[in-house]
């Protein structure tokens, strides 16, 4: 497969929505604010150098198809990965563990050393992978959220 890891742009947006929407675990973690154009953009704008698509050209000269994204953030201490996806037809090939290896080396040169993420319990396929990627379950916290926007689901 031909493929490349670039830094993510707001160009990019109608393609990862698309991605984001080809998979139920995925769909079920985005709310319509953040994950919005807008949301997105904002985002991108204050983490410019930690997001990355994976594109794999199919050879036939056609655009590249996004094979794979990583929206990860930080607030000059700690880093969350937002979102990471990999469309079903590219999955076990290693797109997921690179796109992880790249936002990891872009947060290390942004001077951050701890790096979490927010898997679903039941999500067995996602928690296995970030176990292999060397994340570890932290059963002694409590994650609480608060919604501030009534577009933004406050979550069970």
């Amino acid at each position: 497969m031909n493929l490349t890891i670039r830094k993510v742009t707001i160009a990019d947006y109608d393609a990862i929505y698309s991605l984001w929407c080809s998979t139920e675990q995925t769909r079920r973690a985005m709310n319509p604010v953040d994950d919005s154009r807008e949301g997105i953009e904002k985002y991108l704008k204050r983490n410019p150098n930690t997001c990355f698509l994976a594109e794999s050209k199919d050879g036939t000269g056609d655009a590249p198809e996004i094979a794979g994204v990583i929206l990860t953030g930080h607030d000059g201490r700690r880093a969350i990965v937002h979102h990471l996806c990999v469309h079903p037809a590219y999955r076990r090939e290693g797109i997921a563990s690179a796109l992880v290896k790249k936002a990891e080396e872009a947060l290390k040169e942004e001077g951050i050393n701890k790096i979490f993420g927010l898997v679903f319990k039941d999500n067995d396929t996602a928690n296995a992978f970030w176990e292999k990627q060397g994340y570890t379950l932290r059963t002694n916290l409590n994650y609480r959220n608060k919604s501030l926007n009534e577009g933004v689901p406050q979550g069970e």
